[in-house]
């Protein structure tokens, strides 16, 4: 049951590609699931998140405070500024443009857990950064969409700080308690959750894609190549920026999956609640779902073969160790 959910969880890509793909085409199949459905979705989501934390991480990250830093203001250093550039340069209509700010602006994705897996990286070091990134975007997201987005349209950030806040700390501090004090429920539902979350993000996007999907074809072009130019730009920025610092290959690995995965689901529905007068807002996000993934996955896939052996973690040190492996790896994700 458990190597069936997890092999099933790491097809994410072809999912979310798939499920989009349909939507185009026959949006009555997804379009069903929208309005409240899409807020409890990503709840559940960061929700399954949260019962892979344990307080301990918390711990770790005080006892590396560099890496931590570095890799998490590259991510919010660099994709909000890069989507930015790219709405500008490209001279997307406000809608659009909004809802690629939005995007970039947001924590890292949970799937660059699985991403770093597969690409040999260090996966405590993921685990730790997504879940520091996720925290910051309570403030990061709201401050940089308004400074970032203000120019296309008013901007509430106070109402994204409270919606951040909602869809993200409450669930995921719920499974950070449940890890604590009710170890046996995590442990009889660890082998699905991710499957649970891939359907879900799967259902978001194509859901979103399938409402929108004549206006998507019609600039399809511009829109795919907006998302594909900002996670192309944040893999490859978030690369040289840990070179830059001298960081060993593991490392830099994970870092530049981290800039480069976006939370496209906590986008959409950021873009829902926060700017329903524009229709367009969540479809950047709903792309940018597939394209990270299967930008990331590529990427990783190739690193994979150029590595036969796993790479040293964060200097083997015994902190880093000891960091558990994100729910559905197996043993500490060291192929």
């Amino acid at each position: 049951m458990h190597r069936i959910c997890n092999s099933l969880a790491n097809l994410f890509p072809v999912w979310v590609l798939l499920c989009s793909g349909l939507a185009l085409y026959f949006p009555a199949g997804f379009t069903w699931f929208t309005g409240p459905m899409i807020v409890w979705g990503l709840s559940i989501i960061m929700l399954g998140m949260g019962i892979t934390l344990s307080f301990d991480d918390f711990r770790r990250v005080g006892k590396m405070p560099r890496i931590i830093v570095a890799g998490t203001v590259a991510h919010f250093g660099i994709m909000p500024f890069l989507g930015w550039a790219i709405a500008n340069g490209l001279a997307l209509e406000p809608e659009l443009a909004v809802g690629l700010i939005l995007v970039a602006c947001c924590p890292c994705g949970t799937a660059s857990n699985v991403v770093s897996y597969i690409a040999r990286a260090d996966v405590a070091l993921s685990v730790l950064l997504t879940m520091v990134s996720t925290f910051a975007a309570v403030l990061m997201t709201p401050l940089l969409v308004k400074l970032l987005a203000g120019a296309y349209t008013p901007v509430d950030g106070w109402g994204i700080f409270l919606n951040t806040l909602q869809v993200i700390v409450m669930p995921v501090t719920a499974g950070l308690l449940l890890n604590r004090y009710a170890p046996r429920v995590v442990r009889a539902v660890n082998p699905i959750t991710p499957l649970v979350s891939v359907i879900f993000i799967a259902l978001i996007c194509a859901s979103i894609i399938g409402g929108n999907a004549e206006t998507i074809k019609a600039s399809a072009l511009k829109l795919f190549g907006a998302v594909a130019l900002l996670h192309t730009g944040g893999f490859a920025l978030g690369y040289t920026f840990a070179r830059v610092l001298g960081y060993r290959d593991a490392v830099v690995r994970t870092i530049a999956i981290e800039v480069g995965m976006q939370n496209s689901g906590l986008a959409t529905v950021l873009a829902k609640a926060n700017f329903a007068s524009m229709a367009l807002a969540p479809v950047p996000s709903a792309i940018s779902a597939s394209f990270h993934s299967i930008i990331g996955s590529l990427l990783a896939g190739w690193w994979r073969l150029r590595t036969q052996q796993p790479l040293p973690a964060m200097g083997h040190s015994p902190v880093e160790a000891a960091t558990p492996a994100p729910a559905g790896c197996p043993d500490r994700c060291e192929p």
